[in-house]
């Protein structure tokens, strides 16, 4: 896929054009990097598009780039809404995913004072009153780095893998990642997501142990081990932005 969704803070550009994506014109800066190897189209927090432009390309050729892919734009544009219309505190009667399900943060255990209570867990808070996305996100994480290793345990003991080392990490931009000495790092927002999700991002990652790359193998690998891995896929792009 020659297109990239960065949302990176406004660097200098080289010259501004427009680009009409479902009948809105935006600005469209081409900027030329000596290094890039490949025309990249960018989306800018403040709605604007960027294009690199490679050493040998021209500035006709990337404007051209960036029309060929005004539906990946207008995508990413739909992306940015529902990113930017998201509540960025979480106070009592927000609702949040929890094992797949959503649930409402409410107050109280039992009349006690700092304590809020989520899908049946109870957590504990300095302020109930305050933003509770901390205090929540912590719990979870916890939550997460409890469940998720013996389950990564599990499936490898039943697919005669040796796993070396399991973390659960607060990553931003993947669900997990397997490393070439066996260690398997997981992102503790899986936490939120079914288990049917959490199952397929583990054999994902533990496929990796037999296959470094997604080759066709690899993808021939997974669908052997997880058989519903494409349903896991299509629930994760449906809810990315619940996630984060």
């Amino acid at each position: 896929m020659p297109c990239e969704f960065i949302l990176s803070p406004n660097r200098p550009a080289a010259p501004t054009e427009a680009l009409v994506v479902s009948g809105r014109l935006i600005p469209l800066a081409l900027v030329r990097n000596p290094r890039a190897r490949r025309y990249v189209l960018r989306l800018q927090p403040d709605g604007a598009a960027r294009v690199t432009i490679p050493r040998g390309g021209s500035a006709a050729e990337a404007k051209r780039f960036a029309e060929r892919n005004t539906a990946w734009l207008e995508r990413q544009f739909q992306r940015l809404a529902m990113h930017s219309s998201r509540p960025k505190e979480w106070l009592i009667g927000t609702q949040i995913l929890f094992r797949g399900v959503p649930v409402s943060i409410k107050a109280g255990r039992n009349g006690e004072r700092g304590f809020i209570q989520l899908g049946g867990e109870i957590v504990r808070v300095s302020d109930a009153e305050a933003d509770l996305r901390p205090a929540i996100e912590r719990h979870l994480w916890r939550v997460a780095a409890t469940e998720l290793p013996p389950r990564v345990l599990h499936y490898a003991a039943l697919h005669q893998l040796s796993v070396r080392r399991i973390t659960v990490r607060n990553q931003k931009s993947r669900w997990g990642s397997c490393s070439r000495r066996g260690t398997i790092s997981l992102n503790w927002r899986l936490i939120q997501t079914p288990s049917q999700v959490q199952d397929y991002i583990v054999l994902h990652e533990l496929c990796h142990l037999r296959e470094m790359n997604h080759s066709v193998r690899f993808w021939r690998e997974v669908e052997r081990v997880c058989p519903d891995f494409q349903a896991a896929e299509h629930w994760l792009k449906q809810h990315s932005q619940l996630l984060r």
